[in-house]
C-alpha cells in the first residue's frame, strides 16, 4: 500500500483544516518545498498536494507551488483543488503533476471529466469521492466541501469505474483532521461491492471490464496501527495529513513500513 503524505496549500503555505472548514487553518509551515523534502528523505515516493485557494475560486491558483515541488524532488505528486477546465489541467501537468484529482468537476460537468478520462488515461486522472457519511453510506460534497450533493458515494464511484476511472481517492469529511480513525467500514463496502460486481450478472458488465479499483482512504489517520490494517482491508493507498504534523505518526515509523511492507 501507498503512503501518501497530504500538503494542503493557502496562500503558498502548508496549512491544514478540520472538517474541510476554513475557519479552522492552522499553518505548519510556510514553506511547502522544505515539508516535501523532508517526506522524500524519508523514502517517501508519493505526495498529495490540494490547492486549498483553487477549491474555493474554481480555478487553479497555487500552482507554482506545485512546480516547486515538482521541480525540486523527484516526489510523484497527485494534484487537486479547482481543476475545473482543461486550461486548468494543462497548467497542473505542465506545473509538474503526474496526477490530477478531479471531484467537483465529476459532480457538475462529469462531460469535461470523462474527456479528461478519455484524452489523458486511467492513469492520469483520479476520482476524488469527498463524502459527508449518512445512513445509506454517504453523500458526495463538492466546491472544497463547502456543498453537499444528492449523489450517493458508492453508485457515484460505480458510475466511473464504467467510464475507466481506477484511481478513487475516497475522504470521510466528518473525519478529516479529527484525529479519531479512518472510515474502516465504508471502505471495506466500497471493495466489497467492487469484488461482487465481478461475479454477479444483475451488475453492469462494463463494470466488470474495467482494472482493479485502487482505492486510496483518506481522512482521520490518527495512529501508524491503523495503516497496516488499512492495507489488510484492500486499500491501494493512505494519505495522511494532520497525524503526521501533530507527531501522532512519525516519518521513521512510515520509512520503517516502506522498507519492510508491513
Amino acid at each position: 500500500m501507498r503512503i501518501i503524505p497530504a500538503i494542503d496549500i493557502i496562500e503558498g503555505k502548508c496549512v491544514r483544516l478540520t472538517k474541510g472548514d476554513y475557519n479552522t487553518k492552522k499553518i505548519y509551515n510556510e514553506n511547502p518545498l522544505e515539508v516535501a523534502k523532508e517526506f522524500e528523505a524519508s523514502g517517501i515516493e508519493y505526495l498529495h498536494v490540494v490547492d486549498l485557494d483553487g477549491a474555493k475560486a474554481s480555478e487553479i491558483i497555487n500552482h507554482k507551488v506545485l512546480e516547486q515541488i515538482a521541480s525540486k524532488t523527484n516526489l510523484k505528486i497527485d494534484f487537486g483543488g479547482g481543476l475545473k477546465s482543461d486550461k486548468d489541467l494543462e497548467i497542473a501537468f505542465n506545473s509538474g503533476a503526474n496526477q490530477i484529482t478531479g471531484g467537483s468537476i465529476a459532480v457538475k460537468n462529469p462531460t469535461i471529466f470523462e474527456s479528461w478520462i478519455s484524452r489523458y488515461g486511467s492513469e492520469k486522472i483520479i476520482l476524488g469521492a469527498d463524502f459527508y457519511p449518512d445512513n445509506s453510506g454517504g453523500k458526495i460534497a463538492t466546491n472544497g466541501w463547502q456543498e453537499e450533493s444528492s449523489l450517493a458515494l458508492i453508485p457515484f464511484i460505480a458510475n466511473y469505474q464504467k467510464k475507466g476511472i481506477q484511481y478513487v481517492i475516497c475522504t470521510d469529511i466528518s473525519k478529516d483532521g479529527m484525529l479519531q480513525g479512518p472510515s474502516f467500514e465504508i471502505y471495506k463496502e466500497i471493495l466489497s461491492v467492487r469484488a461482487q460486481s465481478r461475479t454477479n450478472n444483475d451488475l453492469s458488465t462494463a463494470l466488470k471490464e474495467t482494472g482493479p479499483l485502487k482505492l486510496i482512504a483518506s481522512g482521520g489517520i490518527s495512529t501508524f496501527d491503523e495503516i497496516p490494517k488499512l492495507a489488510e482491508n484492500g486499500c491501494e493507498g493512505v494519505i495522511i495529513g494532520k497525524a503526521i504534523y501533530e507527531n501522532k505518526i512519525s516519518l521513521k515509523q512510515l520509512e520503517k513500513f516502506i522498507v519492510d511492507g508491513l
